[in-house]
């Protein structure tokens, strides 16, 4: 971002004149200067201190971000989720007969041939109208998860931000952050196909694109070998917070859940027929309980990935004097 220079990575040039008495270039950031003698205060601008974090200080940075920034943060969580979990709904409730006439079908009254054909005919459907939310909800992801990243560069600073200026500073970085996703889908998504492992070590070596791109300005290639440089040496530590992430984001999201199920089993009479559970009421309650729980999960967990982008490169590059003269105390 151009308002916080720290945000380049060090191999990029700073294309800034040399003035009178400033240290050279790759110093004068901190990246390859020893830090002062002696204990170093902490620093704290904004919503976590300037220095190495742990995993819990990552977490409660997270939280702490949306507190501050509600209005944008969950207000922006909020529509995206609406959006893209109405429109999921809209996409399935045309194949939610031919769901339950296969769940409800009589094997006695058809032949094997209609059985398998009607069967097919549903899947496609359903299949298809799958693919089409979880796009839907792929774009909705990816735009919050950078506009909430430029959020958290501003918030790590303890600087204020509008709408408009994180729309500003985000949307170049649109189009390039849906393709680097896309590719990072397909890459991790044959990693599972091979076996698990290999997915799951690219899903945690590319899990720092998204902060990489936006914050750094950078294209694609260069925003997965950044994220790569950056886990290396660091990969189980990483895994270990992606993991803890995920695991409060389900915990949240089924606690969310369980009112909403129950509401449903309640539109059915709590009735154990098969074809129930595929009510238009049901899906519905599932559909708000949805938009509720993303709202909050979503913007933690984007969050976090940032805070951890932040953490690995205060970490392996020193970026933390850097964001300490950028919040106004180069004298430290």
């Amino acid at each position: 971002m151009s308002e916080t220079p720290g945000w380049s990575s060090p191999d990029q040039p700073q294309n800034q004149p040399q003035q009178p008495g400033q240290p050279p270039q790759g110093q004068q950031y901190g990246y390859n200067a020893p830090p002062p003698p002696g204990p170093q205060p902490t620093i704290k601008p904004g919503v976590i201190p300037l220095r190495p974090l742990t995993g819990g200080e990552i977490i409660d940075g997270a939280i702490t971000t949306m507190r501050r920034y509600p209005k944008l943060i969950i207000g922006a969580a909020a529509v995206v989720a609406a959006v893209t979990q109405i429109l999921g709904l809209l996409v399935q409730l045309p194949f939610l007969d031919d769901l339950n006439a296969i769940v409800t079908l009589d094997p006695n009254s058809v032949t094997q041939d209609q059985a398998i054909d009607q069967l097919t005919s549903a899947l496609t459907g359903f299949f298809t109208g799958t693919l089409l939310s979880v796009m839907l909800v792929l774009i909705g992801t990816v735009f919050l998860s950078g506009f909430i990243t430029v959020i958290v560069g501003h918030a790590v600073l303890g600087k204020p931000v509008t709408f408009t200026q994180a729309w500003e500073e985000f949307k170049p970085r649109l189009l390039p952050l849906l393709g680097a996703t896309l590719l990072s889908v397909l890459v991790i998504t044959v990693g599972l196909i091979l076996c698990i492992v290999p997915g799951v070590w690219l899903w945690v070596l590319f899990a720092l694109v998204t902060p990489a791109l936006v914050l750094e300005r950078c294209g694609v290639t260069t925003a997965f070998g950044r994220s790569k440089k950056l886990v290396d040496g660091a990969w189980w530590r990483t895994f270990g917070i992606l993991l803890l992430t995920i695991v409060i984001g389900w915990v949240i999201s089924w606690i969310i859940s369980i009112p909403f199920g129950l509401l449903g089993a309640a539109t059915t009479g709590f009735s154990a027929e098969p074809s129930a559970a595929l009510s238009v009421g049901s899906l519905v309650l599932s559909t708000i309980g949805a938009i509720i729980a993303s709202t909050i999960t979503l913007p933690f967990s984007a969050a976090v990935t940032v805070l951890l982008y932040v953490d690995r490169r205060m970490r392996s590059e020193g970026m933390d004097i850097e964001l300490q003269r950028a919040a106004g105390h180069g004298g430290l």
